[in-house]
């Protein structure tokens, strides 16, 4: 969710942020990205999802923190100096993003997002909406409202306050 005074990018040029997690070209909408940090202390929460490492304070706000090498099916690793925290709307909460590494901004060149192909797996969960080629590598596009369910869940279960 934008507010005012945030900017709306329009460029095509440069309208997603690229990571990777293991093996694989990841990108997000810009337009969603608050911000790109380096890893915080988290505290973990008992009794949640077990992609969600937990939560952080990040200039005074509680962010939930979801590795994405977890919710992907891959071995949780230590963090080295290339991994960030995307930082990404998640309504009245940013959550936080663990990616092994953001390597740059940029677009499709105005051209259409490519349908994931059908070749099992639970694309739902991974959040895909989409394929694009960037540098010669297939980028898989994910859609941040697909992790909304996990935020949604913290929020019932009173851990952000959200919740009753």
């Amino acid at each position: 969710m934008r507010t005012r005074s945030q900017p709306v990018r329009t460029d095509p040029q440069k309208s997603l942020v690229g990571f990777v997690v293991g093996d694989v070209f990841y990108a997000i909408d810009i337009s969603v990205v608050r911000e790109i940090v380096n890893p915080l202390p988290i505290t973990p929460l008992p009794h949640t999802p077990v992609e969600v490492a937990g939560v952080a304070d990040h200039r005074g706000e509680v962010v939930p923190v979801i590795d994405l090498r977890v919710r992907f099916g891959l071995p949780p690793t230590t963090p080295s100096r290339s991994t960030k925290w995307i930082l990404v709307d998640g309504g009245s909460n940013p959550i936080g993003l663990v990616v092994d590494a953001v390597t740059e901004v940029f677009g499709t060149a105005g051209g259409e997002l490519r349908p994931t192909p059908q070749v099992g797996g639970d694309r739902h969960a991974r959040g895909i909406t989409g394929v694009t080629s960037h540098n010669g590598a297939l980028t898989f596009v994910l859609d941040t409202n697909k992790f909304l369910d996990v935020l949604q869940l913290l929020e019932e279960q009173g851990m952000l306050g959200g919740g009753q």
